[in-house]
C-alpha cells in the first residue's frame, strides 16, 4: 500500500508493521545543458529532406550522504541531415532523493527506476522547450520505461558474468 503526501512516498512492509521505505524528493535541477545549432540559417531555406534523429538515455546514480542519493538522467539527442549536423542537445537532469528504511537490495531499483521516473516529465519539458527555442519543432520524447531498461541491464550483466 502506498501513501503520498508532502512529497513523501511511503510503502508499508508486507506485515504492515513498522516503517516502510520512504522516498522524498529533496530537489531537482539541470546539472548540465548544451545545445549546438550550427546550420540553422541554411536549414531554414532547405525543405523536403527528413532528418535522422538519434536519442540516447542513461541514468547515473551517486550517493551524496547517508540516506541521500543523486539520480540523474543524461540525454543526448543528435539530429542530422545530408549536409551535416542539424543540432546536438545534451542535457543532464538530476535530483536529490532521501531514501529511508530501504533494504540494500532495494536501493538500486529505487535509484535507477523510481527516481528517474519522477524526474522524466521535467526533462521532457526542457528538451521540448530547448529544441523549440532553437528554431525547430519541439522534440517530444516518448515515455521511457525505466523498469524495463533496468531489467535489460540486469540481464546483460548476468549474460556477461556467465561468459566469464
Amino acid at each position: 500500500m502506498a501513501e503520498q503526501g508532502n512529497g513523501n512516498m511511503e510503502a508499508a512492509n508486507s506485515e504492515g508493521e513498522g516503517r516502510g521505505i520512504e522516498l522524498q524528493v529533496i530537489g531537482q535541477y539541470i546539472k548540465d545543458l548544451s545545445f549546438e545549432n550550427p546550420h540553422v540559417g541554411r536549414l531554414q531555406m532547405k525543405d523536403g529532406e527528413n532528418p535522422t534523429l538519434n536519442v540516447e538515455v542513461n541514468v547515473e546514480v551517486e550517493r551524496a550522504s547517508q540516506d541521500v542519493y543523486e539520480s540523474a538522467i543524461h540525454l543526448t539527442a543528435n539530429a542530422n541531415y545530408s549536409g551535416g549536423k542539424i543540432y546536438l542537445l545534451e542535457v543532464k537532469y538530476g535530483g536529490l532523493f532521501q531514501i529511508k528504511n530501504a533494504p540494500p537490495q532495494a536501493l538500486e531499483p529505487l535509484t535507477l527506476v523510481n527516481c528517474p521516473t519522477l524526474l522524466f516529465p521535467f526533462l521532457r519539458r526542457i528538451v521540448a522547450d530547448v529544441t523549440r527555442d532553437g528554431g525547430y519543432p519541439p522534440l517530444m520524447l516518448d515515455p521511457i520505461d525505466f523498469g524495463l531498461l533496468f531489467l535489460r541491464r540486469q540481464q546483460e550483466l548476468a549474460q556477461r558474468s556467465e561468459k566469464q
